[in-house]
């Protein structure tokens, strides 16, 4: 396991703010161990929890030029037809794949091919299962397409995420599981397929990205 590049930022200014407070109590209160020592647990175990937002564990990824792969860890809250409004501009099989603060939050390239759309909208910080929020919140689009078809990807902020990360710029060639960006402490992916894909994971099914076949084009 390591740490991601996004979080080197985030988890030195906690560090920080954790040193600064624990030392303010140590030289207020260090005649109160009960206190000193209840502060300096929970800075650690804080401490601990904001490291583990940012962990990029080591796995064997799942490939296939025919197969979708998940583009994230979490489960799978959406699985129906929708008319998709942004790109394709017709009905497209939604799968929406819900990222808890628990979950590893790399995002990764569900197919394999050349980037026709990447595309950020400001918006909205609903709770990521609200209906609405694929169209109203913060987001990223990015579509991959290659001789099976085109794939949308959307990654979409919640109450807590409020920082959306994409690597992939319009014209790009990608490889399937490459990281295609970040969302910090987590939200949710949806995933726009064409109709007649083989959809392979059910409701409330946990999926791991880069591993889980999501769908078979």
């Amino acid at each position: 396991m390591k740490i991601h590049r996004e979080g080197f930022a985030t988890i030195s200014l906690v560090f920080l703010v954790l040193a600064l407070i624990n030392g303010a109590v140590f030289y207020w209160l260090g005649t109160i161990p009960a206190v000193t020592y209840t502060v300096l647990i929970f800075s650690i175990v804080f401490f601990l929890f904001i490291v583990s937002f940012f962990r990029v564990p080591a796995r064997q990824y799942t490939t296939g030029d025919n197969l979708v792969i998940s583009p994230c860890d979490g489960k799978v809250v959406v699985i129906e037809e929708v008319f998709e409004p942004e790109y394709f501009k017709d009905k497209r099989l939604q799968v929406s794949i819900f990222m808890s603060p628990a979950n590893v939050h790399v995002n990764r390239n569900p197919i394999s091919g050349t980037v026709k759309l990447s595309q950020y909208h400001a918006g909205k910080y609903l709770v990521a299962w609200h209906p609405k929020s694929s169209t109203e919140n913060e987001r990223h689009s990015i579509v991959i397409g290659n001789k099976h078809g085109e794939v949308l990807a959307r990654q979409i902020a919640g109450a807590l995420a409020r920082r959306i990360v994409n690597y992939l710029k319009p014209g790009m060639e990608v490889n399937q599981n490459e990281e295609m960006g970040f969302i910090k402490f987590g939200s949710r992916v949806d995933l726009y397929l064409p109709l007649g894909t083989e959809v392979t994971v059910q409701l409330e099914q946990v999926v791991k990205g880069g591993q889980t076949v999501i769908a078979k084009i």
